[in-house]
C-alpha cells in the first residue's frame, strides 16, 4: 500500500488560519475513502493533551522544532530525514507549511499558502523576510508538486517562480457548516458579547492577527472618517493575537482618540466565532494580500456580510457576499464602511448571497482536492 506522511506540525502548533486549515483538511482526508496509508508527522515533542486530541498514527521527533528548523532550513543540512521518524519507508511526503524538510520519500508535495513575504517585504520582520525568501523558493524547486490555497496563489507561483501549471494544484480551505452558521440564540449571543467586552452597541468586526499586512491602521483611519461623515453608532471590534510590528495600530487609535470606539478583544476561541460573527453588523477584512481568507468564508457561512479588498484571493473567498474596496485607499474603505452600515437592504442581499457562496467550501471538497493533488504527485 502506498504510504503517505503528512506534516501535521502546524495543526498542532498553530491556532489561527493555517493551523485550522491543515487540521480541517487532514481530518476530512482521514475520514474519506482513499487507497493510501496515512501517517501524521510532527516536528518536535508533543504534550499528552496534544497527542490525545490529534488523529492517529502520530509520529514525532525527539529534537525540538526550533532545533530541527535550524538544521534543515537555516543550515540547509540533509539530515535527519522525515522517514527516520515515521515507522518505515514513505512513498510521498506532504510538507504543509511553506518549507520542505529532507524527507527520504520517493515524491514530495509542498503547500505554499501565499506569497505575502514576496509582495509585502516590509510587512514582516527583516529576519523572517530573509529566511522565507531563501527557504521557500528552494523548497519549491525541490518539491515534485506544489499545492496552493487559492487559484490566485497558484497564479502568483507561476508568475514569480515560473512554476509550471502541470506542477500545481489548488486545494482550498473550508469551514465546518455545522459549526459556522447563523446564531440566533439570544443567551449565547449575549454571553459572547460579555466574554469579549463588546457591549450592547452595534459593531463592525475585524478578525485577524495584528500585523501590517492585515491593514488595521488604514481600517482604523477609515472607521474614524466614516463615523465623522455618517455619524455611525458602531464600534469597531478587533479580534486576534498580537503578531509583529503592531505598535502603529495602537498608536493610531490613541492619535484619533478612538479608545472608546475601538475595542481589542484578543484571541477569539473557535467555539465563540459563530456568535461573534452573527452579532456583528458586518465583518471588515481589508487585507493587503491573502492566500485564502478563512475569516471571510466563516463570516459568510454565519450570514454576516463582508467588506474586503479587491486584491489577491479575496474575491475568490467572498464572491457575491462582499462590498469590495481598494485596500490601499482609506477613502475607499471609509465609503465601503458607510455603505454597509447604512444600507440594510444591501446588507441583507449580501448575507443571502454570501451564505450560498460559502456553502461550496466544505472540508469534504477540500479533502477530495487534496487526494487529487496526491495522485498527481505520485504520478510525476
Amino acid at each position: 500500500m502506498t504510504r503517505i506522511a503528512i506534516d501535521y506540525t502546524p495543526a498542532i502548533r498553530q491556532q489561527a488560519g493555517i493551523g485550522r486549515i491543515i487540521r480541517g483538511q487532514i481530518e476530512a482526508l482521514l475520514a474519506s475513502d482513499h487507497p493510501y496509508e496515512l501517517c501524521l508527522f510532527v516536528v518536535g515533542p508533543v504534550t499528552s493533551a496534544q497527542r490525545h486530541h490529534a488523529p492517529r498514527p502520530l509520529y514525532t521527533t525527539p529534537i525540538s522544532e526550533r532545533a530541527m528548523i535550524r538544521l534543515w532550513h537555516r543550515l540547509n543540512m540533509p539530515l535527519p530525514r522525515v522517514d527516520w521518524f515515521t515507522g518505515g519507508p514513505i512513498d510521498l511526503f506532504h510538507a504543509t507549511d511553506f518549507v520542505l524538510a529532507p524527507h527520504g520519500a520517493k515524491r514530495a508535495a509542498l503547500t505554499v499558502h501565499d506569497l505575502a513575504f514576496h509582495f509585502f517585504p516590509d510587512a514582516a520582520m527583516p529576519s523572517l523576510h530573509h529566511y522565507l525568501n531563501v527557504v521557500v523558493p528552494r523548497s519549491v524547486r525541490r518539491a515534485d508538486h506544489i499545492i496552493a490555497d487559492s487559484t490566485h496563489t497558484a497564479h502568483d507561483l507561476q508568475e514569480v517562480w515560473n512554476v509550471p501549471a502541470s506542477k500545481l494544484s489548488v486545494v482550498q480551505g473550508a469551514v465546518d457548516h455545522l459549526h459556522f452558521r447563523p446564531v440566533t440564540d439570544t443567551a449565547r449571543l449575549a454571553a459572547v458579547r460579555t466574554r469579549y467586552g463588546v457591549g450592547d452597541d452595534p459593531y463592525i468586526l475585524s478578525i485577524s492577527r495584528l500585523e501590517p499586512r492585515k491593514n488595521h491602521v488604514r481600517l482604523i483611519e477609515a472607521f474614524h472618517q466614516a463615523r465623522q461623515e455618517a455619524n455611525l453608532p458602531h464600534k469597531l471590534i478587533i479580534g486576534g493575537r498580537k503578531g509583529w510590528l503592531y505598535d502603529e495600530i495602537f498608536a493610531k487609535v490613541a492619535e484619533l482618540r478612538l479608545q472608546d470606539q475601538v475595542h481589542f478583544c484578543g484571541f477569539v476561541a473557535e467555539e465563540d466565532l459563530p456568535a461573534l460573527y452573527s452579532a456583528a453588523d458586518f465583518v471588515a477584512y481589508p487585507s493587503l494580500y491573502e492566500g485564502f481568507g478563512l475569516p471571510i468564508v466563516e463570516a459568510l457561512a454565519c450570514g454576516t456580510p463582508v467588506l474586503t479588498g479587491d486584491n489577491s484571493c479575496l474575491p475568490e473567498a467572498a464572491g457575491p457576499g462582499a462590498v469590495y474596496v481598494n485596500a490601499l485607499d482609506v477613502e475607499s474603505i471609509a465609503a465601503g464602511l458607510v455603505r454597509l452600515a447604512t444600507d440594510r437592504a444591501l446588507a441583507a442581499q449580501l448575507s443571502s448571497a454570501g451564505r450560498i457562496h460559502a456553502a461550496q467550501f466544505t472540508w469534504e471538497r477540500s479533502a477530495a482536492q487534496l487526494l487529487e493533488a496526491y495522485q498527481k504527485t505520485l504520478s510525476t
